[in-house]
């Protein structure tokens, strides 16, 4: 019996150090460097027969099925206030769901997982672009270059009051 209650004490500790640290897929937006917690990522896809939705906002690319689901998809170059992707290159879409509905954030290129400790995660810095800040829940300086974390809730938080417009 004295051996079970010891043993819980070392997993703990490990458990207390995975506890520090934070999950980020990593996406590419107009050449900045986003993260989206991996918490919130339900899947990456290909956005394929998106279609148009009349009178939305110019953020709102459209909605498509996706595997049953019709998921409204967010362009992210638009809701940074960014110019349109020009370069060819079809665009990948973050799957993420908000209070029951489903989302695609439309990026230019999907990344890597990355690990990284809680405690590099910085506030936005004041000199970060206000339409960037406004979508952001902190930064990681990475070497050499800055992840900004985007809240999905932030990025979507605008789309209800902006389709009923």
């Amino acid at each position: 019996m004295t051996a079970k209650t010891s043993t819980p004490e070392a997993p703990q500790g490990v458990r207390n150090n995975r506890d520090h640290v934070a999950e980020y897929v990593t996406a590419m937006i107009g050449g900045q460097l986003f993260g989206l917690p991996i918490s919130r990522v339900q899947d990456v896809f290909m956005p394929e027969r998106l279609t148009r939705v009349p009178l939305s906002s110019s953020e709102i690319a459209g909605v498509l099925n996706l595997r049953g689901r019709i998921v409204t998809v967010i362009d992210m170059r638009a809701r940074l206030g960014l110019p349109r992707n020009e370069d060819g290159k079809p665009a990948m879409a973050v799957g993420v769901d908000l209070r029951g509905e489903s989302y695609g954030l439309l990026i230019d290129q999907i990344g890597e997982v990355l690990t990284l400790p809680d405690d590099s995660r910085e506030e936005n810095p004041v000199n970060l672009d206000p339409r960037m800040a406004k979508l952001a829940g902190g930064v990681h300086r990475l070497d050499g270059q800055l992840m900004v974390v985007l809240d999905v809730d932030r990025v979507l938080e605008i789309v209800p009051t902006q389709l009923a417009a």
